[in-house]
């Protein structure tokens, strides 16, 4: 990235040469993201986040249909599709929020009872950013095309973890973000499948074929393409050394802290996440005290951080209020190491005895 910074500067879209020269990196990087999910270079198109990724399948879908727009989602999506499906039904659009189980999965034979036609909009993720649960999407979204309906997916926590092909999975549009696979923050990118129609979230200039104008981010760009060719490489080792690395974690924090529970299925999820709560503590307190030891874990999502209330992720999987409060999100890469396992597992215990000997809910029914 750091060239483009400096030396090489010029804007992709002017037609002067050294413009045109950091033109083709843009193209270049291009190609990169589109590699690791199986799309063709033509159907990427860089956005600031993934959810602007999201809110322009979802608004753009919108806008087509108007008031005809069904919306089918679940009840533990990242708040980028939750606020926004929300938002569109105060907008006149009809919206169905599917329940997921204890587990964190989604009934597939609930979503069969659903009526979907070309009005309808189908946004599902791919891996719960919570859980790290993952959805039968292939299956969803084979059946969302027999029907008629368009189909969406927030992927954003699945590129660059598990085998994302959209060349066999058909999915209309997808969302990914370039921070949750080692790029910059501040970079995304959505997949819109040749031949699927959507509107410009943002108007202006003819960047990205029109549908989202503004000059480039030639550096963040160029970051996203390196780190998609990156996390192609490390798909095999995200699913051996990182998922050893994070069974291991689970297994000993489980063990060794009284009152733990894993949140999520146990099987069907992502390689590199675990969720587990420590009965009758705050997350919060339990997240400063880990900070204090220089480990960085999260309580629910990122973008739910500061809210009083546990997410809506646990709630909706029915997790009992005293352990809903303290799920606390591990996230490993094929950058950690053994030690830093370690170090998690020697600190954590004695942090949840010192929480919840001053914890307010010990003692209470």
């Amino acid at each position: 990235m750091l060239p483009f910074f400096g030396e090489m500067y010029g804007n992709p879209s002017s037609i002067y040469r050294f413009g045109g020269y950091t033109a083709r990196y843009v193209e270049r990087a291009r190609e990169q993201v589109a590699a690791l999910i199986g799309a063709s270079p033509q159907e990427i198109y860089f956005t600031a986040s993934g959810s602007e990724s999201d809110n322009m399948a979802l608004k753009g879908f919108f806008q087509m249909n108007k008031n005809r727009t069904r919306i089918i989602t679940s009840s533990v999506e990242h708040a980028a599709i939750r606020n926004t499906a929300r938002f569109l039904k105060d907008e006149g659009a009809l919206l169905v929020e599917l329940p997921v189980n204890s587990d964190g999965n989604l009934s597939t034979d609930y979503f069969d009872t659903q009526f979907i036609d070309e009005n309808t909009i189908v946004s599902l993720m791919w891996a719960n950013n919570e859980t790290g649960v993952l959805f039968p999407i292939e299956e969803l979204a084979q059946k969302v095309k027999e029907r008629g309906g368009i189909f969406h997916t927030d992927a954003v926590q699945a590129v660059g973890k598990v085998k994302v092909d959209v060349s066999k999975v058909p999915v209309d549009m997808l969302a990914l973000s370039g921070h949750k696979l080692h790029a910059p923050k501040g970079i995304g990118a959505v997949y819109i499948r040749r031949g699927t129609r959507l509107p410009p979230l943002i108007h202006g200039g003819h960047q990205e074929k029109g549908i989202r104008a503004g000059t480039e981010n030639v550096p963040y760009i160029v970051g996203l393409g390196a780190a998609c060719e990156l996390a192609s490489k490390n798909i095999e080792i995200e699913n051996t050394k990182v998922r050893n690395l994070r069974d291991r974690l689970e297994r000993e924090l489980l063990s060794r802290c009284k009152g733990a529970k894993l949140n999520g299925d146990k099987l069907s999820r992502l390689p590199n996440t675990t969720n587990i709560s420590f009965e009758n503590i705050e997350g919060e307190a339990i997240l400063l005290h880990l900070d204090e030891e220089g480990i960085a874990a999260s309580s629910g999502s990122a973008c739910t951080t500061g809210s009083l209330e546990p997410s809506h992720v646990m709630m909706a999987m029915g997790v009992p209020y005293t352990f809903a409060h303290s799920s606390t999100r591990f996230s490993l890469s094929c950058y950690n190491t053994d030690d830093d396992v370690d170090k998690v597992i020697s600190v954590m215990p004695g942090i949840v005895d010192k929480l919840r000997r001053l914890s307010p809910y010990v003692g209470e029914s």
